[in-house]
Parts: C-alpha cells; structure tokens; sequence
C-alpha cells in the first residue's frame, strides 16, 4: 500500500486521504502512529449520462437536486396544518354522536337578543362570506371553535346592552359612539365584540373587524416609509385588509360610489361617481397602493349614509403601546406613525366620524409586551395597576388619541343562568368527563371564580388530562 491511501468512509459520498509513515500502515500497530484524517475538497461525483435519474429530495418527490432535463429543482416547502378529519374516517364509537346529546341550538339572530335570551346559548350563522370567516377571530377563540362541534356563545347582560348602543348609533355620527369594552382577563371581552359584529352584520352593517390589532404593531407585516405623509405605509397589511373588506361587505359596496374625487400618487385620480368596488380594485391591482386606498375608502364610507358603518378592534390597547418596528436608526417606531394604527386611532379618537355607525373595541392581555398603556386607563377609568402620581410621564399625542372613549364593562364573573347554558354546551358536545350534575358544575363554577376563560379551559377542558 503506497504511503497515500484512499478510504470512503460509510455514509460519506467524498473520500477521505489517509496519510501513514510506511507502506506496511495497516499490518503494524495503528495505536503507535499519528494519522491525519483530510477531506478532499475537490473530489467531484462521477458524471452521469441523460438517461440517468437522479433522486429528489423534499417532500412529494420536489427538492434540491436537478431533474432529468438538469434543470435545478428547489425544495418544495409545505407546512403541516391541522385539519379535522372527514365524517367517513371516524369508525370509532369515541367518534359517534348521541343524538339524545346532539348540540342543537338557536340560531344567533337580531330578534332573538332580548333580555329574555340572556343565558342562552346561540349558535352563529356562519356563512361563506361571514365575517369571523374572512377577517378571522382571537387565537383562543379560534381555538375554542375548532373544538366545539358548532361556533357559538352564550348571550349575556353586556352583550344586551352593546346590541343597544349599536341600535342608537345605526342613526348617528360614529363620533358619539366610540366604546371600548373593559374588564378582568377572560371576563369574555372578545366574545362580547364579536357578537357585536355578528348583529351588525345581519342587520346590513358594513363592518371592519381587525381581530389580532397586536399583528399591526408587532412588526410582522412589511412597512416602507412614504415621504409624503411621512409615515411608515403597511402594504401588505392593507392589501389584506381589502381583500377581506370587499368579500364580506361586496352586496352593500356595489350600490355605493364615490363622493369626491380620490388622488392616487403618480397616477390618475379616482374620479366623481365610481363605485366603491372599482375603488377597493385599485388597491387589489398593485399593492403599493393598498395603504392609500383604505384610507380613501373609509373617508368615502364616513360620508356616505345608506348605511351604517362598524368598526371593530379586538387588541384595542396595542394602538397606544410601543410597536416593534425599527426606523433606519434601529429606533422604536411610534404606533401613530404607521398608516393603518393611525388610520384606525383618527377613528377611534373622533378625529374622523362616520356619517352612520360606531367604533367599538376590546382589551386583551394575552401578551404582556402590550399592556394597558396609562393614557388609555385614565381615559376609561380604569383603576391604575402601577404608579400613576402627577410626576409620571403621559404622552400628550396618546392623550389626544383617547379622548372621548367611554368604557363598557364587562361583568368579572359569569352568573349560574350563564355558565349553566356554557356547562351545558361542552357537556354535549363531550368535553367534559365525568357525570354531568349539579355538583360538577357548582365545583368548576367555584374553582374557576365564575370567570369565562377559567370555566372552560382549567375547569371543563381539564378534566380531559385527568
């Protein structure tokens, strides 16, 4: 063997070169010698003629690599999703309904939210073009729904009296309904705004609902900086926001037109009479332009008074807090100076009305890198969590942003009529393990303080680990 010995190591395409002080290297003892291990850089695989096929890596045959043709393939990169599975797999009697258990409840309808239904569970109509469906919901509601058999809730006395509000604001200026509804973690505030949504939606609203507003904020989207308005624009956030908006309220945009003339930058204005449909399919063409036809399209909405207009924010909070955006100086960029957040603030703060309709809101603290900023606590009187003395210092913009908001609260506990209607759906719908009676539900309604989030996922759903 010549001092220079060529070895392939297994599970290794390149060669390795094993360099040894004599011939006899592999008949002495190879404890007493220094061996030095090299890869060779410029080994190359042997060629391959046309006919040769070479495997592909990645999913379903797609990867690196190159085909038969030599042209290069790229990795095909396909993300796992979770999806139920159709009724035909589930052979398994676990899978099978009781029909004497079967979760049937009312439909969610206007004529049916009356004080008489509080503490009914309603079921929500969701149709191809709902609004839950389109813009999306909360996480945890989300995920609620994909556990439950149907999407509903549970009408309570906070969601009587929003239905109230929203019936004297559907003949007046958005101005003077701007409410934000307020309470301890998991009291339900999502669910109150998204029932909200749901009435004004099948009472021919033309409805906006922004579900996760920390997504504006928390530096997921991509923004560029417009010298014009000097602000941060959200190209594809407003892109986005279109699209939806079109789906959902297409029936009502097609009867209206534009007001005034609408500018579009370095190209030709939107004239007098368009409808509001060709108006959105300028933003859907090229998304640069997305940012200025949102704000275009809600100018034109706020003047127009064929119908009323909702506007909902779910995250209400993180449109006062610190985004995460950085301008070019690696800087915190401030939530008012990115063009969708402010858009929504002008309306939030009066500065911007709707002819007919209401803005409505939420709190959430699901993350703690927004919390309830101290502007927006002194405007809704929420009593303070921290130091709140004169010497504290307060933002005089934010200050500015949360005038005139008023707080409507959402009650701490649920009461027995309506965690009794809650108990009963997961109860039917097989969540909850154990012997449904009334000392079971009196002891989770105990545990979990009669807070909505609690009874449900550390109170029913807990009982599926134990």
């Amino acid at each position: 063997m010549s001092p220079l010995t060529t070895l392939t190591l297994a599970g290794s395409r390149a060669p390795y070169v094993v360099l040894s002080k004599s011939s006899s290297f592999l008949s002495t003892n190879t404890s007493t010698l220094p061996v030095t291990l090299t890869q060779r850089r410029h080994y190359a695989a042997p060629a391959r003629g046309k006919g040769d096929v070479v495997a592909r890596q990645g999913f379903k045959g797609k990867g690196k690599g190159q085909g038969p043709d030599g042209v290069p393939v790229k990795r095909e990169k396909k993300l796992g999703a979770f999806l139920p599975l159709p009724a035909a797999s589930l052979h398994h009697s676990l899978f099978k309904t009781d029909p004497l258990n079967e979760l049937k409840l009312p439909l969610y309808r206007p004529e049916h939210l009356t004080t008489h239904s509080i503490g009914t569970a309603m079921q929500f109509v969701m149709s191809k073009n709902d609004a839950a469906l389109k813009f999306g919901l909360p996480k945890s509601m989300l995920l609620e729904f994909r556990i439950l058999s149907k999407p509903c809730s549970v009408v309570r006395d906070v969601t009587v009296k929003a239905v109230d509000k929203l019936d004297e604001a559907s003949q007046k200026s958005s101005f003077e309904t701007r409410v934000v509804f307020t309470g301890s973690p998991g009291c339900g505030k999502s669910f109150a705004l998204l029932q909200s949504v749901e009435y004004c939606a099948s009472r021919d609203w033309i409805v906006l609902y922004v579900p996760r507003g920390i997504n504006l904020v928390n530096s997921t989207s991509s923004y560029t900086y417009d010298l014009r308005t000097q602000t941060y624009l959200q190209p594809a956030f407003s892109f986005q926001t279109l699209q939806r908006f079109l789906s959902v309220n297409q029936d009502k945009l097609q009867s209206l037109k534009t007001i005034t003339e609408v500018p579009l930058e370095r190209r030709a204005p939107i004239p007098v009479g368009t409808p509001l449909t060709d108006l959105i399919a300028a933003g859907l063409r090229e998304q640069s332009v997305a940012p200025t036809v949102l704000s275009a399209l809600l100018e034109q909405l706020g003047k127009q008074e064929a119908y009323p207009v909702l506007l909902a924010i779910d995250d209400f909070q993180a449109l006062y807090c610190q985004s995460r955006y950085r301008d070019p100086h690696y800087a915190h960029i401030k939530s008012y100076h990115l063009s969708v957040p402010r858009l929504l603030l002008d309306y939030a703060s009066g500065s911007k009305t709707f002819a007919r309709g209401a803005v409505f809101g939420a709190l959430s603290t699901c993350s703690t890198d927004f919390q309830l900023p101290l502007e927006l606590r002194e405007a809704l009187a929420i009593p303070h969590d921290r130091s709140s003395g004169p010497y504290v210092k307060r933002s005089s913009i934010l200050q500015w942003y949360s005038r005139g908001l008023q707080a409507l609260p959402v009650p701490d506990q649920m009461s027995v009529q309506e965690a009794a209607a809650l108990f009963e759906i997961w109860m039917k719908d097989g969540a909850f393990v154990g012997l449904p009676n009334d000392d079971a539900f009196m002891s989770k309604y105990a545990e979990s303080s009669g807070n909505a989030r609690q009874f449900v996922w550390k109170g029913l759903l807990a009982s599926l680990a134990s």
